[in-house]
């Protein structure tokens, strides 16, 4: 009886986003933090697009993600191609209601061992194609009157991470942009945020941390975030209930940004 009311409360607590039959393009949604983020909103009714350079990986996300979902091949660290795939999103959906920002991450680096044509790589494919995507897809949102923009970055924009110095700059400085755009667009119904990892259990992340429990150690939580549960906190910042946050970034890192000012 217990684990039947349980259940029920469960069931009366979920949540209705209030974006069921609403539109989304996922930027690099074909697997770690995207793919959590194009579940998360496809479970809540909303037609997804998703990017990635793979196509074999993108049909694998497709069919994880369920219904009906447009993939579309993009390489964003190529100039153009954060508007290209806003573009094609568009012509596949429709209109384009919900922009998740998103994109690999460049090679581990120090201060010593960063040459300058890393940081304009990092630059092209975490700044520079995350502006084309919003300045694509928030003109259409302004004139309809309602929007959601949520750029995942990185708790590195918070605590720059000391050998992810090309990827720290990079995402710095999308913060600044996505800062002052939300502001200007604020009264049009359209709200910008960022949603700031930790270290989430990703292909990426195993590609620099040997272990996983070696990742859970520098957690104070002694976990690593599921991709999944980050999509849904992508989800709930794209919501209809979010409308009051705006111009914010949501630290999902399990205690890891140890300064004040979160």
């Amino acid at each position: 009886m217990r684990i039947t009311c349980r259940e029920n409360i469960r069931r009366d607590l979920d949540m209705d986003l209030g974006i069921s039959g609403r539109t989304a393009a996922i930027a690099a949604g074909s697997a770690g933090l995207g793919l959590g983020a194009a579940k998360a909103l496809a479970a809540d009714g909303v037609q997804v697009a998703i990017c990635g350079r793979d196509p074999a990986k993108l049909a694998a996300a497709a069919e994880a993600i369920g219904g009906d979902v447009v993939t579309l091949e993009a390489d964003l660290s190529k100039p153009d191609s954060g508007r290209a795939f806003v573009e094609n999103a568009i012509d596949a959906l429709g209109q384009l209601d919900i922009l998740v920002t998103n994109a690999g991450g460049p090679p581990p680096g120090t201060f010593v061992d960063t040459d300058l044509d890393a940081y304009q790589a990092a630059f092209d494919m975490n700044c520079r194609s995350m502006i084309e995507m919003c300045r694509t897809a928030i003109p259409a949102m302004q004139e309809r009157g309602w929007g959601r923009v949520c750029a995942i970055t990185s708790v590195g924009v918070k605590q720059p991470i000391g050998y992810l110095m090309a990827s720290s700059v990079a995402r710095a400085g999308l913060t600044s942009f996505l800062k002052i755009t939300a502001r200007e667009v604020a009264a049009d119904g359209v709200t910008i945020n960022s949603a700031q990892p930790g270290t989430h259990w990703t292909d990426r992340v195993a590609k620099i941390v040997p272990d996983k429990e070696t990742a859970a150690a520098s957690v104070p939580a002694r976990i690593t975030g599921h991709p999944d549960d980050f999509g849904a906190a992508v989800a709930f910042l794209c919501s209809e209930q979010a409308k009051f946050i705006t111009g914010t970034g949501l630290l999902i890192d399990g205690g890891q940004a140890a300064g004040l000012l979160d």
